[in-house]
């Protein structure tokens, strides 16, 4: 009787996930990373397939978020995705907008959008960060209903919590190099010091 292949284990840094399961983490979550008073709550867009299966924030290989995390001064050496939780360590914080995997965020609808906007004002009223750092222009346009935005810090709060947007730092963003994102993210890492935020 012929023996059963094995069957792969997802284990966290060791392989990719295979196709199949990439297509079967469609609509999964990924848990927030978050405690009360951080220092900075960055919001992603949604998790895409590779996180969706593997669970953990930003982790397709090629994605910036987190080499610009320590270029920026946030973290004092280059976290991987699986290590997410220390990042509570030094203040920060990780959501999502919208918190189901989809293959790229072109597939969410402008409703998804501002409802995540709400939940998001939701959770900061609750966790009271000192500053919020959506990571994409054209969702953080979307959810909260602006049709021109700059990059770094908005007039507008989240509940007296101060907002910033930033570039999305996913590989596929050609617009903003690893170099061009580091320097943003020192300066918002630079405006979260001067505001009091706790390290």
């Amino acid at each position: 009787m012929a023996k059963k292949p094995k069957r792969r284990l997802l284990t966290p840094g060791r392989r990719r996930p295979t196709k199949t399961e990439l297509l079967a983490a469609r609509n999964k979550t990924v848990p927030d990373i978050i405690a009360p008073r951080l220092r900075v709550l960055f919001v992603g867009i949604n998790p895409g397939l590779y996180s969706g299966a593997v669970r953990h924030h930003f982790a397709r290989p090629g994605n910036r978020f987190w080499p610009a995390l320590f270029k920026g001064g946030f973290t004092p050496r280059l976290l991987s995705p699986y290590e997410e939780r220390e990042l509570l360590k030094f203040g920060c914080g990780i959501t999502n907008l919208v918190n189901r995997a989809t293959a790229n965020a072109a597939e969410l609808t402008e409703k998804e959008l501002r409802a995540g906007a709400r939940r998001l004002a939701a959770k900061v009223r609750r966790y009271r960060p000192c500053v919020v750092a959506i990571l994409g222009v054209g969702a953080y346009q979307a959810a909260f209903g602006h049709t021109r935005v700059c990059i770094g810090e908005q007039p507008e709060t989240i509940t007296n919590t101060k907002l910033w947007v930033l570039p999305n730092p996913s590989g596929l963003n050609a617009n903003y190099q690893l170099p061009e994102l580091a320097r943003l993210f020192r300066r918002l890492c630079a405006a979260a010091r001067r505001s009091g935020a706790p390290r």
